[in-house]
């Protein structure tokens, strides 16, 4: 059996590819937090790559950006490719099969594709953290109950 459920933070604005056969690919990568904590009393996390193909990865890439809090179901997969300079590089990462959006946050930028065009100048915060928060994340009430700003 090779299942995965992961619920961590995306660590930057995922990218849309549109591949040679017409196929969509998004990777990101996850932080997902340990269920413990180091000697110096710190939660650490683990950074773990995920591929999503097709309309889940479009919509990963519309709704999510860097910091949104997601689930991920799927499958490990590993696989070798070749560098440049001629060594074998392996890579190991999740197949997403599912995305469940937890709360999301904003992308920095609009484009989906990565394009470095058009990438638009970071907003000055302005208001209260309330204001913020509401404008930049959508929180479940639950959430909102734990926030000190609330």
């Amino acid at each position: 059996m090779n299942q995965v459920a992961l619920v961590g933070r995306i660590t930057k604005d995922p990218i849309l590819r549109r591949l040679p056969e017409g196929r969509q690919q998004s990777s990101f990568i996850l932080a997902v937090n340990r269920n413990f904590k180091n000697q110096r009393g710190e939660v650490e996390a683990d950074f773990v790559l995920c591929t999503a193909w097709g309309k889940l990865a479009e919509n990963t890439v519309k709704h999510c950006g860097k910091g949104s809090l997601i689930g991920v179901g799927g499958r490990i997969q590993s696989r070798t490719y070749e560098r440049e300079d001629r060594t074998r590089a392996f890579v190991t990462e999740v197949i997403a099969d599912e995305v469940r959006f937890l709360a999301t946050k904003k992308r920095e930028d609009e484009n989906l594709y990565g394009e470095s065009a058009g990438r638009p100048q970071s907003e000055a915060v302005n208001g209260t953290d309330e204001e913020y928060v509401k404008a930049h994340f959508h929180l479940t009430e639950k959430e909102k109950e734990e926030l000190p700003i609330f």
